[in-house]
């Protein structure tokens, strides 16, 4: 049975070019989800287009700027330090002092002696702490001592005159460009809202795509959702459409096969009808009894096949519960002289078909009846899915030839000895119902020495 696994594992190993290691490398890390992928397609492009804006945005402007403003304040410090030098007729700098104030916007204090404070930690992410430095060392190029991170507002600047201490406060702003975060904070803000956006018209446009994937895979279940109306985009409006017209055609062929079974039932039924009659006319002849043997042979293998052309298809989904069926079959076991055991891990009630998986389960069970003496069956209920395993002792089947047992009317006299009113359809049937309810039904070997039947449905 195909499957959405066996088709990826198909696509895995289908053969491409050199970049197959690469492919397969982002396959297993990329989600597989077609949401997460579209926000993917969505998201990425946006974070690279920012990543690079805001590098070059660094690099060119922010970078260009804080220099430049760096720059022009360390030309005015340069300035103050030659007035200093050159016109000491101020012997409390008091006029310098209040240039610089009124006409540079600098506060400066000059102190006599000293010596500069230790260098202090420079933060790990700062344009400002570089360039400043660079500037004062090509500008001045004495000994200096920064500190741009212990009042946020203020810069300062102390330099090493010959007798004497330099200490200048500048604005942050007048050495740095600081309002770069705003832009930085208005581009992270604008994406974040387009994701948002993104994400809620994704999840409309999703909704659709599940909702069909949902009503397809309850078809394929056996089961109809009747509230399922094509939604969404144009293609996917088209494609739930086509999905509507697929089933409708498979109800009406599966109903016209089941008419014309139906007719040609009744009249092969009343023709076997009139044999039996016939028979029942001419009284006791032993030339006759292979005659009616025949004849009661024609009537199983008619209902044989009815039952699984007909199938269980109209019948709905309810719940069964699993111990009922068992200790049926267990009942059954006990009435012939036979041994049958079983034990159910998880939750005993099902959600199933009911005469179907009946039928399903006793035709297993009925076929190892037939040919072993001991049988066990082992339920796991999960989450997800609903095993049953049938362990016999019996001859088994061999393995080249345990798929085509699931053949309409195949007989394997040599491994399992059909006795005459054997039709062949038991395990078609078993498939067949295994296979409308989304599952399977598969042979292997039993622990036990004989034949081990798997069947694996969706919970």
């Amino acid at each position: 049975m195909v499957t959405f696994d066996s088709i990826r594992r198909d696509q895995e190993h289908t053969p491409s070019n050199g970049l197959r290691p690469l492919s397969r490398w982002l396959r297993r890390r990329l989600p597989t989800g077609l949401y997460a992928r579209s926000l993917l397609i969505f998201i990425l492009p946006m974070i690279i287009l920012q990543g690079v804006v805001t590098i070059v945005f660094m690099e060119r402007h922010w970078q260009m700027v804080t220099q430049r403003l760096s720059m022009a304040t360390v030309r005015d410090i340069a300035a103050i330090i030659e007035i200093i030098q050159t016109y000491p007729q101020d012997p409390d700098y008091s006029e310098v002092t209040q240039m610089a104030r009124q006409k540079l916007d600098l506060s400066i204090s000059i102190e006599s002696g000293g010596e500069l404070p230790p260098p202090r930690e420079k933060p790990f992410f700062s344009i400002l702490d570089g360039i400043l430095s660079d500037e004062l060392r090509e500008q001045i190029n004495l000994p200096y001592w920064v500190d741009t991170v212990g009042n946020s507002s203020l810069v300062e600047i102390r330099i090493k005159l010959p007798d004497k201490v330099l200490r200048v406060f500048a604005k942050r702003s007048q050495t740095y460009a600081s309002n770069t975060h705003i832009f930085i904070l208005w581009m992270v803000g604008t994406s974040l809202v387009l994701i948002g956006i993104a994400v809620l018209f994704l999840r409309g446009q999703i909704r659709p795509i599940l909702a069909l994937a949902q009503a397809a895979e309850s078809f394929g279940k056996g089961q109809r959702l009747e509230n399922y109306s094509p939604r969404g985009a144009d293609e996917v409006r088209r494609a739930g459409l086509a999905f509507i017209l697929m089933r409708e055609r498979i109800e009406r062929q599966i109903e016209q096969r089941t008419a014309m079974l139906s007719g040609v039932s009744h009249d092969l039924r009343t023709v076997l009808t009139r044999f039996k009659l016939q028979l029942a006319l001419v009284g006791d002849n032993p030339d006759l009894i292979g005659l009616n043997e025949d004849v009661e042979d024609m009537q199983s293998m008619l209902e044989g096949y009815m039952a699984f052309a007909r199938g269980e298809a109209e019948e709905d989904v309810g719940q069964l519960r699993l111990s009922d069926i068992l200790d049926k079959v267990e009942q059954d076991f006990s009435l012939h002289g036979q041994t049958m055991t079983y034990s159910i891990d998880g939750d005993d009630e099902i959600s199933v078909r009911p005469n179907a998986f009946t039928r399903l389960v006793t035709n297993l069970a009925s076929n190892a009846r037939r040919y072993a003496r001991t049988l066990h069956v082992e339920a796991k209920h999960s989450a997800k899915w609903l095993t049953l395993i049938f362990d016999d002792d019996g001859p088994g089947i061999p393995a080249n030839a345990r798929e085509d047992v699931f053949k309409p009317f195949f007989r394997l006299d040599e491994a399992r000895n059909l006795d005459k009113s054997g039709t062949g359809l038991g395990l078609a049937i078993a498939r067949d119902i295994a296979r409308s309810h989304g599952g399977n039904v598969t042979l292997g070997d039993s622990p036990l020495g004989g034949l081990r039947a798997t069947i694996r449905i969706p919970a």
